[in-house]
C-alpha cells in the first residue's frame, strides 16, 4: 500500500511539474493555433490522447480569453477606468501564475504587477495602506496586487508580526478604505485562490523537487504549512469581516491549476460591460532613404558569440 501511494505521489508531482512548463510553450505559441504548430504535447504520465486532447482544450480557451483580456484592456485605456484586482490565498495555491496568464499578452503600461517585499523599518511606521496607496491607478490603468493590504489578515496576524490592537485597527478601516477607493472611481475585484490541504502538500513537494522552483520556498512558506489551522481561521474571519457590497470577495476554486486560471479569468471579464474599442487602421510608412547614408561595420569583439 505504501509503495502504491509513492507511486501515485511521484505521478502527481510529474503533471505538477509537467503543468509549469506549458507557461513557456504558451508563450511560444503566439500565432493562437496550437494545431498548426506540430507541437509535442506529451511528457511523463501525459502521453495519452485524453491528456493531450485536455492540454489543447485548455489552450484554445486560454487564448480566447487573452484575446477578450487584450479587448478589455484597450476598453480601459479608452474609457479611462481604474481597477485594482487583488489575489489573495495560501501559498502555492496559483495567484501567480493566473497573474501570469492575464499579463502575459496586456501592455505594461496599462496592466501591471505590483508585488511588494516586507515592509521596512520606515514603512511599519507609516500608515499601513500607505505603501500600497503610491501603487493605484491612475486613470487607464490596470493595477494587480499579488498579494496586498490583507497581509494583515493573515501572514501578520499568524506570525505575529503586528500586535492584537493593528489587527483590530486594520478590520475598522479596511472597509472604509475600500468604500474610499470605489467613491474615488476605482473598481475594486478581490479574489481568494482556495485550495486543499493535500494540494498544498503535492504543490510544496513538487518545489521541492524541482530545481527550477526551489527558490519558491521560503521559511515563512514552510511555515506556514505547519500552521495551516491558523491560516484557515483567520481567513475565515477575514473573509467574514470584509466581505461587503462595494468590493466583494470572489473564492476561486484551484486545486486545478489550468481550471482555475480559465474559471477566474472569464469571471474577471464578466465584471466589465466593456465593448472592442474600433482603431484606425495602421499603415507602415515606407522607410525613407538617404544616398549619403553609410551603415558603418560593427566590430567583431562586440558581437555575441553564435554558440547556438
Amino acid at each position: 500500500m505504501a509503495a502504491s501511494n509513492h507511486e501515485e505521489l511521484i505521478k502527481r508531482i510529474e503533471r505538477d511539474l509537467l503543468d509549469s512548463y506549458d507557461e513557456e510553450l504558451e508563450l511560444e505559441i503566439e500565432d493562437r493555433n496550437p494545431d498548426a504548430l506540430g507541437v509535442d504535447l506529451g511528457g511523463a504520465d501525459s502521453n495519452t490522447d485524453e491528456h493531450k486532447a485536455h492540454r489543447m482544450a485548455y489552450f484554445r480557451e486560454l487564448f480566447k480569453l487573452q484575446a477578450e483580456l487584450v479587448k478589455l484592456q484597450d476598453w480601459v485605456a479608452a474609457t479611462k477606468q481604474k481597477v485594482v484586482i487583488l489575489f489573495e490565498g495560501r501559498d502555492a495555491a496559483g495567484k501567480g501564475g493566473v497573474i501570469k496568464r492575464i499579463t502575459q499578452r496586456l501592455n505594461p503600461r496599462v496592466c501591471r504587477t505590483v508585488a511588494l517585499p516586507a515592509p521596512n523599518d520606515r514603512e511599519r511606521t507609516q500608515w499601513y495602506f500607505q505603501r500600497y496607496v503610491a501603487h493605484l491607478p491612475a486613470a487607464g490603468e490596470i493595477v494587480l496586487f499579488d498579494r496586498s493590504w490583507y497581509n494583515r489578515a493573515g501572514v501578520e496576524k499568524v506570525m505575529g508580526f503586528c500586535s492584537d490592537e493593528e489587527y483590530e485597527e486594520f478590520y475598522r478601516s479596511v472597509p472604509e478604505f475600500e468604500r474610499m477607493l470605489v467613491r474615488s472611481g476605482i473598481r475594486v475585484i478581490k479574489y481568494w485562490f482556495s485550495i486543499s490541504d493535500d494540494e498544498q502538500h503535492l504543490r510544496f513537494l513538487g518545489r521541492i523537487h524541482d530545481p527550477l522552483k526551489q527558490w519558491k520556498l521560503s521559511p515563512m512558506d514552510l511555515e506556514s504549512r505547519r500552521r495551516w489551522e491558523e491560516y484557515t481561521q483567520v481567513k475565515e474571519t477575514m473573509l467574514e469581516r470584509t466581505h461587503i457590497e462595494e468590493a466583494r470577495w470572489w473564492i476561486v476554486a484551484a486545486d486545478d491549476k489550468k481550471k482555475a486560471r480559465l474559471n477566474c479569468i472569464h469571471h474577471l471579464l464578466t465584471q466589465f460591460d466593456y465593448h472592442e474599442i474600433e482603431k484606425p487602421e495602421v499603415v507602415l510608412p515606407a522607410r525613407v532613404r538617404n544616398p549619403d547614408y553609410i551603415r558603418h561595420p560593427v566590430p567583431d569583439s562586440m558581437i555575441v558569440p553564435a554558440i547556438y
